[in-house]
């Protein structure tokens, strides 16, 4: 193609700790719409506009200039005044905003013409204090009362909600302005009088409040917003992990821009600093803690920051299930799902307080648990999550295997629950070949997979901690368990593993993305592992842009759908990996330059959650999917496990080695990575082709401590468990 489509959502999402910001390009707010400004799970603000004389503005361009921050330009259609007509495009609007807890607003209108003007700006809002499970689902309840106060004295207007004890307030104050506002039919309105080339400016503060804390918005303007701290934290951060250098410039610009999404998607733990954090799960919908999301971005992230997990693991640690609760499907030991702080929960309507409808999540904490200290070599970070690892083991023994058969099944018991517990948890997601949706308890093939990896890094743990007989027993369950997996979901005339078992036992033969993890867990034999690989390269399932989540063969395929047929980047770093740990270096990355090449499409080379992609050729290109989450963690976090997997990046700090077994693409020449830590240990190391080879140079760091060592030869070294 001679030109690059550039993809994005039609708007403008700017966000900073659990507020967000997302409005239409202009900047403006319609209604009704899922746009608005969310703080702690409420929409605060519904509706935004701002006219001259009561006539709109005209957008020129907009956009974010950091994740915390935007700027847009409008100019002036035809305005009539009592003073005469200002022609059009003869004024410049600057709207420019910052968030750090509240809002930061900032006004600017420039006059290009040759004469003086006079006009009425008005800025005109409304708060529905919708909840954000309301707002996604366009079902919008009004349960408690609003009221609006206007302060002439203080220059400020408080919309308040309060619904018995759940209560959420904005107040808007005009910082700073050459005139004062007057309030009135829901507008704030200046008069605005400008000379030839004059500027106007004002500055908007919206404080918002939640019963309990009151955010201020930041004091400066914007365009002073490098002083801020969110820039300084950015900056310490982006020199704190690993950074790359290369000449595929995109790859570099793909790679760096994941770096800032990850920095800003964090959520703050009181007491420490700003590296360590729970990442919040994506831009609008998901800017709360999730326990599978954030435990995979962990895993992601062992690359670039190997402390990165801490946060992950003491939040989701402290919020381990201790009691049965059927209508948050909760359990002595299981890892939470999803947290929530808006009306709905406040008031138990939905159950994410925190719901606990996740699968995956529990076994998923103990594998995030031992990578974090196999790339930290901290032995107390074992120790401190023991408890929480235990009632893990304990959850998958008693309640992830609901019917004593030796595998996971998940079925919800909550009126308010999820009928799907995996990944791919939308209702429609776990359907036979014929297109039938599948009921019952569900044992997917991928669970099965998590939990024979947990138990094997867990025996390695034990080991560690002095408890052989722990370790034996837990290596015991899992040979079973591979066994009795490779038994039971491969079917051979189909010549790949069943999706899951449904409630009667009976295998679903659908073709999906889901196999591709068992390659990853390495519960799948060597010898199978090429049938796996192939038929995950197939057309059906491969499209050049990544591999989706559905057969294209499939009766119930759409890939306009959300797990039907898309194609999803950390699904495809999950399968990269699992095509390195068997040796299929080729294809590991050839999905790595698959998502690669998809992310060039996107703005910002900003991967989104998931995209649409037809089979690819030179006349087309990956599409935006509706709704998606950008930036969204482990999206971004997928760049990163792509780039692990392209370099067989295999920690070890415990006895003070990394291992590496790297292949680079012809279309990825040459990768230098900067500050790798494993352990204590701090690397430069420079890897490049020679002819079909690729070699590499420690040009930092202690290089008796890097080693190359063929990846799948670990599978021989764990063949034992097999027998």
């Amino acid at each position: 193609m001679a030109f690059k489509v550039q993809v994005g959502p039609p708007q403008i999402a700017i966000h900073q700790g659990q507020t967000v910001l997302v409005t239409d390009p202009d900047g403006t707010i319609t209604w009704p719409s899922d746009k608005g400004l969310y703080f702690r799970d409420t929409r605060i603000i519904s509706n935004w506009a701002i006219y001259a004389n009561g006539v709109s503005w005209q957008l020129l361009n907009g956009g974010p200039i950091s994740y915390y921050a935007a700027r847009i330009y409008l100019t002036n259609t035809a305005i009539l005044t009592e003073h005469g007509p200002i022609p059009p495009r003869t004024l410049g609007l600057t709207i420019s905003r910052s968030l750090s807890g509240g809002l930061h607003e900032d006004i600017d209108i420039t006059n290009n013409s040759m004469k003086p003007v006079r006009f009425q700006l008005e800025i005109a809002f409304r708060s529905d204090f919708a909840d954000i499970f309301e707002v996604k689902s366009g079902q919008i309840v009004r349960r408690g009362k609003i009221t609006t106060e206007w302060s002439e004295r203080q220059q400020q207007v408080c919309n308040e909600y309060l619904n018995q004890d759940f209560r959420r307030a904005v107040t808007i104050s005009v910082a700073s302005a050459p005139s004062k506002a007057v309030s009135a039919n829901g507008r704030l309105s200046f008069e605005v009088a400008l000379q030839r080339n004059e500027t106007w400016h004002a500055c908007l503060h919206y404080r918002l409040e939640d019963g309990q804390e009151l955010l201020c918005a930041p004091d400066a303007c914007v365009a002073a917003s490098q002083d801020s701290p969110q820039f300084a934290t950015m900056s310490q951060w982006l020199k704190t992990v690993v950074k790359i250098n290369t000449s595929n410039e995109e790859f570099y610009r793909l790679f760096h821009q994941a770096l800032e999404d990850m920095a800003a998607l964090r959520l703050p733990i009181k007491g420490t600093d700003h590296i360590v954090f729970m990442p919040a799960a994506g831009l609008p919908w998901f800017i709360a803690p999730f326990g599978r999301d954030s435990l995979l971005v962990s895993l992601q992230n062992i690359l670039i920051h190997p402390k990165f997990a801490r946060g992950s693991l003491e939040i989701l640690g402290g919020l381990q299930a201790k009691e049965d609760d059927p209508y948050r499907d909760a359990e002595p030991g299981k890892i939470l799902h999803e947290l929530r702080c808006g009306e709905l929960a406040h008031f138990k309507l939905v159950p994410h307080t925190p719901y606990y409808g996740t699968a995956d999540a529990t076994p998923l904490y103990l594998i995030t648990l031992h990578a974090a200290w196999r790339a930290t070599g901290d032995r107390a970070l074992l120790e401190r999550h023991l408890p929480t690892a235990e009632g893990c083991l304990a959850w998958i023994d008693r309640y992830g295997d609901r019917d004593g058969d030796g595998f996971q099944e998940y079925q919800t018991r909550s009126p308010a629950g999820y009928e799907n517990m995996s990944w791919k948890d939308s209702g429609d997601a776990v359907m036979y070949p014929d297109g039938s949706l599948v009921k019952g308890p569900k044992a997917l093939c991928e669970l099965q997979g998590y939990v024979y990896d947990a138990w094997v890094r867990m025996a390695e743990v034990f080991d560690v901690l002095g408890e052989p007989q722990r370790a034996a027993e837990l290596r015991r369950k899992a040979s079973a368990l591979f066994a009795q997996f490779n038994e039971t979901f491969w079917d051979e005339e189909l010549g790949f593993y069943a999706y899951a078992l449904d409630g009667e036992k009976n295998k679903v033969l659908t073709v999906a993305s889901n196999p591709g993890h068992c390659l990853w867990s390495g519960i799948v034999p060597r010898e199978r592992a090429k049938r796996v690989v192939d038929r995950l390269m197939a057309p059906d399932m491969w499209t050049g842009w990544g591999i989706r989540t559905l057969s294209a063969d499939h009766l119930a395929f759409n890939p306009y759908n959300y797990q039907t047929g898309s194609v999803w980047p950390h699904d495809n770093a999950i399968i990269a990996m699992g095509f390195k740990r068997y040796g299929f270096h080729m294809q590991a990355a050839q999905i790595a330059h698959d998502v690669s090449f998809a992310a060039g499409h996107f703005l910002l080379n900003q991967l989104p959650e998931l995209y649409t992609a037809a089979q690819r050729d030179e006349t087309n290109f990956p599409v935006q999917y509706i709704g998606a989450n950008v930036p969204q963690a482990w999206a971004a976090g997928s760049v990163f496990m792509l780039t692990q997997a392209m370099l067989g990046f295999v920690p070890d700090a415990p006895q003070n080695k990394l291992y590496v077994d790297p292949y680079l693409p012809a279309w990825l020449p040459d990768l230098t990575v900067h500050d790798l830590r494993v352990g204590e240990h701090v690397f430069d190391i420079r890897f490049w082709r020679e002819g079909e080879q690729t070699v590499f140079d420690v040009i930092k760091g202690d290089p008796e401590a890097v080693e190359r060592r063929d990846v799948a030869a670990r599978r021989v070294e764990l063949e034992p468990l097999q027998n």
